[in-house]
């Protein structure tokens, strides 16, 4: 059984889980879901599928941990609402073939759930002119929906006051922008395509931000090349023209989200991809000083970890060989709520929570470990990645991904270069 399916929830699994959106996606344009507290869901699409069962031992640090893969159906509540419902693979399920999950899209095959209900507008004894009106209903809420993404284009800087008092962190379903609007499309899509497909394949993966408070996440486009070798001849035009436009094509890397809780104001900043795309090198930097500042003071404690990792994953990536991780991305996470600091002298209870957590990886079982060890460095978005073991590829590439690991050494230098100026 995987590991995303714990003793508790075998029995609510198997009538199928309900999926939440992933309040702390930043980026990208792939909808992510929340499994459960520890995994989140993301549609399948055989290249990361294969990416994550083929990975190399040593790059399984800065990635997340794969859990499987579930079957993921759209549905209507008894009151109407649309959700997402993941349900175990059983039978043919298990066959990739028979269930391809590309992109989302309808394919000429039909597939469904047998022991599911006819989609409601299949229902011939609904009437006409109700099936008519729902229509046309739905049609403006998809125009509504359209709009506000082009408020949201416009609106690339966002700040939101939140309550100090409360728990900061459920506070985040009911403002991070990014993960609504990717949400909100996947269910329209899916809607859209209910009368020709309802049926999905959907990766388990680890979901990152599990062990932090108030997650503060940095999403950069890594490489100066984000285009596929599959890609056509218009998506690569598309992307060559945004590296060439943005940081990408200077330093191999580019915002394309952030979300950082601001203690001494209260706030949670938001910054999308649009944004990210116009920045300079020296907005790119200043967009990194801002990520490390919680509004009161720079997080320096956290420079010397992330360089550290960010220093291994280089190492590690230069050792790969024929691997190119196409519009993949990097991400950096830190925990906004900073632990209380105690003194070593301290009486071991009150060092009991703080120790509690990490006391298997400590020196001693009350060793007080800093907030310097909560900062995570992970890979990302591999649906464009090739290598040669993949076997069915036209492109083979030989060598290191020197366009990952230039953008990898200027984010090092960039970040050095802001702990040195800001200890001056």
């Amino acid at each position: 059984m995987s590991p995303a399916f714990g003793a508790m929830e075998v029995e609510h699994y198997s009538k199928g889980v309900l999926l939440e959106p992933f309040v702390h996606q930043v980026g990208g344009h792939s909808c992510v879901l929340r499994f459960n507290d520890k995994t989140i869901c993301k549609p399948l699409i055989q290249r990361e599928h294969q990416f994550y069962e083929t990975l190399p031992t040593e790059m399984r640090k800065f990635t997340p941990q794969y859990e499987g893969v579930v079957s993921v159906s759209f549905e209507e509540d008894e009151d109407g609402n649309l959700c997402l419902i993941a349900y175990p693979l059983n039978g043919d399920h298990d066959n990739l073939e028979n269930l391809d999950n590309s992109d989302c899209e309808p394919k000429s095959k039909l597939l469904r759930w047998t022991n599911k209900k006819t989609m409601l507008l299949e229902n011939d004894k609904i009437p006409k002119e109700w099936v008519r009106q729902h229509r046309k209903e739905e049609k403006m809420k998809s125009h509504k929906l359209e709009e506000e993404f082009e408020w949201l284009k416009k609106s690339e800087v966002l700040y939101y006051s939140v309550e100090k008092k409360g728990n900061v962190s459920s506070q985040f379903k009911h403002h991070n922008p990014w993960s609504m609007k990717c949400h909100q499309q996947q269910l329209q899509r899916m809607k859209e395509n209910a009368k020709h497909r309802n049926q999905y394949k959907f990766i388990l993966l680890e979901n990152l931000t599990s062990r932090y408070e108030v997650p503060c996440v940095l999403d950069l486009k890594m490489g100066t090349r984000q285009h596929g070798d599959d890609a056509s001849e218009e998506k690569k035009a598309n992307q060559i023209r945004k590296c060439q436009q943005s940081t990408s094509a200077v330093i191999g890397v580019r915002v394309c989200g952030m979300q950082v809780y601001q203690a001494g104001t209260g706030q949670l900043m938001f910054m999308n991809k649009y944004h990210g795309r116009k920045l300079s090198v020296q907005g790119f930097k200043e967009a990194l000083y801002q990520f490390f500042h919680n509004g009161k003071y720079l997080r320096r404690e956290l420079f010397e970890s992330v360089i550290k990792k960010l220093t291994e994953l280089k190492s590690v990536l230069e050792k790969q060989e024929s691997y190119r991780f196409y519009s993949s991305s990097l991400l950096i996470i830190y925990d906004g709520k900073e632990r209380q600091e105690v003194a070593v002298d301290s009486d071991p209870e009150d060092l009991e929570d703080l120790s509690e957590e990490s006391s298997d990886e400590s020196a001693g079982a009350y060793a007080y470990k800093p907030p310097a060890s909560t900062v995570d460095v992970r890979m990302i978005d591999f649906a464009h990645t090739t290598c040669k073991y993949y076997g069915e590829d036209s492109v083979v590439h030989e060598g290191q991904d020197t366009g990952y690991v230039f953008g990898l050494q200027n984010l090092i230098d960039i970040i050095k270069e802001i702990r040195d100026e800001s200890s001056e």
